[in-house]
Formats: C-alpha cells, structure tokens, sequence
C-alpha cells in the first residue's frame, strides 16, 4: 500500500531509478547547507534563508533535510575507490534535468524536503556533465521557481564558464579533493587532476570576494565545501590535517569533509581490504574543530609521528604536551585561555566569564555549568584551590579512550523496510 502511495509521487522517475540513483549518492557527505540567504520571491516556493534550512540543526533545533541524489551513476571515468566507477559491475541509471526538477518539487509540495544536494558521475566527459547538472539548477529557478537551498557537486575539469555561471543559481557547490595528495590522485585516480580541482575552487573563492564589497550577491551565498577520502591512500594525519587548514586559508571554505574509505574494489592491491573505521575520521573531524573555532594550528594538534592520537581528543593532546600553561585559574584566566583547557567549550567558557562578574566560582559551580570536570580538573584551580593531580600517568589514564570503536555509520536509505514502517507511524519519509 505505501509502495503505491511512494510511487505515484514521482510520476516521471520510476522506483528502481529513483533507488539506484539515491543509493549511488551516499557515499558523498558534503551535504550541510546552513548559511545562505536565499529569499524566497512572489509566486515562487521554497526558502533558504539561514533559519530555514540545514541539513543538521538550526540554532533553533530543527533538522531539516536535502534529498541528496545522482543525475546518473553511468560514469566515464574508473576512480579505483568509487563505487561508481566505470569498471565495477553495478546497477546504472540515469535522470534527465526535467525529471529531476519534477522530483524535487513533487517532494517539496508534500513536505518531504526542503531542499536538494545534486551530484553526478561523469558522463561522457566534465563538460557535458555541467551542462546537464546546470540546465537543472536553471530549470528549477527559472521555469518552477524554486527558490529553496540547493547544493551542487561540482565536476572537475569542466569549462570555467559553466561553473561560474552554475555558482550564480545554487547556494553552495563544492568540489572534491577525492585524496591528500597528487601522488595518490595519480595512482587510484589517473583521469582526475589536481589542477582540475583547485583551479574552480579559486576562481569561486575569488568572486565571492569581489561580490563581499557588494550589498546582496547571489553568487553561492552559502559558500563552498569538499570532502577527502581517509585512509584510501597511505599519507598522514599531519599531511590532511595541514592541506585542511591550507585550503581554509586559500579558499575560504566553509566546510572541509572527512569520508572513512569503505572498500568498494577488492582486486586493487594499492586500496585496503577492510574499512578504516570511524575513530581517524572523527579526530580528524575534531582537530577541524578546532582549527576553525578554537584557534588552534595543525601543527599544535600533531604528535611526533605527524598523526593524532586516537586514544586522546586533540585539544587533550596539545593540554598533555604543554605543562607549562596549566593550571588555569578560572577566576582570572581569558576566554581565549579557557577554551584550550580540556572539557571546557565556548558555552562554558563564557558563561564562566559572565557568572565570575558577580563572585567568586567553585567547582560546584563549573559542574552546574556542565564543565566537564572528569577532563578540567587536572588543568584548573577554583579560588587558587587545585583538585587534580600532576602526576602525568594518572592524568593519560583519565583522558584515555576505554570506549571500544562502535558498529559502522550508514546513511539510511529511502527504501530499507524499517524506515518504511516508521514513515508509516510518524508521517515522515
């Protein structure tokens, strides 16, 4: 019953299309899309204005969602870590711009999405993939007025003139690093270029810059993103971390996504055999954090084999190097100070400074505030009073990782029967 009710949604684009073509898209996690301004016009519909849509949260806690699809898996080219590649035996399908646009708004007007993540494999070469990917984009502005959050996949190599005009009708494109280095672009991904990827990346960091001195531009108001395999190729965490916060500095980014490589071909002998796991991701994710919001260097989040403890958060890492600077009194101390203390966030720094305005604090009052007092006790003093220890052993063994790794992440898929009941019981898809 709900199979019929599903299908007739998508009138142009049939199921077994429809699922490859979502299902051929997970492996991509370039997809937030807080940020842009986009209004709504008359007569048009949808809105992505920066309270109205996120793949994530919204600061007002809504979680909003982007139906994330490919406009064909057929691909030209025979990346040995891509799924999709030319040379892997997998079902292939392909969309046309209008079926797409059909999708998206038939989802929008029952309140399915409030947005689309658009990717694509190559097909045939990166020029007539742009060409196809923005007459999409055109169609949805243009003839159906669709005024919601888009992001686009954008394809290297592809004529500068179609992706500088694509950036004029999404919120956000992004294109993908793929891996760390040339060397390895090279070797599991001969018929991309390092040049192909950067070369678009600069010219779009470029314009928005020009477009900062004037008062509205609609070229990518939501910015630019990429994604870096983990663990495909053998380069460190030093060499990701340090081309992150390269590409932070050149281009602006607003986002730099880590994807753990998952084994899509099991006859190279230059890819792994196993997954990576999600604990190298996820300090990656955290040492990212960091650069961007707390301050902090690559080269402060390195340990002397250029890589990032696993069994340490980085920010506890770079606390453990640097004796010198602990304890921290919390009466005194800067908020620029409080935040490179271990269990201590931007929240709780400042509301430490606001509350310190009106007394003396305690810890009693640091754990009300949600310090994590198991990591700050070690580096703080409340009132000069130290309840911590300087034995250095005691304190790894604190701070270090007992949790075991848990079961891998999987993106949920439109069609797995679990989801299917529960869209039945609680309205949603």
């Amino acid at each position: 019953m709900f199979f019929k009710s599903f299908c007739w949604v998508f009138i142009m684009l049939d199921y077994q299309r429809l699922k490859i073509l979502t299902e051929s898209a997970k492996y991509d996690v370039s997809c937030s899309s807080s940020g842009s301004s986009r209004r709504n016009t008359p007569k048009g519909i949808g809105n992505a204005e920066i309270s109205g849509i996120c793949h994530s949260f919204t600061e007002d806690g809504r979680c909003i969602s982007l139906l994330k699809i490919l406009l064909t898996n057929k691909c030209a080219y025979d990346c040995q870590y891509c799924v999709n590649r030319r040379s892997n035996d997998v079902p292939r399908a392909e969309a046309s711009p209008e079926e797409i646009c059909e999708l998206v708004i038939n989802f929008y007007r029952r309140n399915m999405i409030e947005g689309l993540f658009l990717s694509s494999a190559v097909d045939q070469n990166p020029d007539n993939t742009m060409e196809k990917l923005l007459e999409t984009v055109i169609r949805l502005r243009k003839l159906h007025r669709f005024n919601g959050y888009i992001h686009l996949k954008g394809i290297p190599s592809a004529d500068q003139k179609l992706i500088m005009r694509a950036g004029e009708y999404v919120d956000r494109m992004s294109f993908n690093v793929e891996l760390p280095s040339e060397r390895s672009l090279k070797l599991l991904a001969p018929q991309k270029s390092k040049a192909g990827i950067l070369l678009p990346m600069d010219l779009m960091a470029k314009e928005r810059r020009q477009a900062t001195s004037i008062r509205y531009s609609k070229f990518l108001p939501a910015g630019q993103t990429t994604q870096m395999i983990v663990g495909a190729s053998p380069e460190s965490d030093g060499h990701i971390v340090r081309l992150t916060q390269g590409l932070y500095r050149k281009f602006s980014l607003k986002r730099v996504y880590f994807s753990s490589y998952v084994p899509t071909n099991d006859f190279n002998p230059s890819l792994p055999t196993v997954p990576v796991g999600l604990l190298r991701e996820h300090r990656l994710y955290q040492a990212d954090w960091l650069m961007r919001f707390y301050g902090f260097t690559a080269e402060e989040l390195l340990d002397e084999n250029e890589n990032i403890p696993e069994g340490y958060d980085p920010k506890c890492h770079w606390a453990l190097k640097h004796p010198e600077f602990f304890p921290v009194e919390i009466n005194t101390a800067p908020p620029e100070v409080l935040v490179r203390v271990p269990g201590i966030g931007f929240r709780s720094a400042y509301k430490i400074v606001n509350a310190r305005r009106y007394g003396k604090l305690d810890f009693e009052h640091l754990a009300k505030m949600r310090v994590v007092l198991k990591r700050a006790r070690n580096f703080i003093t409340c009132k000069g009073k130290f309840l911590g220890t300087e034995n250095q052993l005691i304190i790894k063994n604190t701070l270090l990782l007992t949790a075991t790794d848990s079961e891998p992440f999987t993106q949920l898929s439109l069609f797995s029967n679990d989801e299917i009941k529960r869209s039945v019981l609680i309205g949603e898809i």
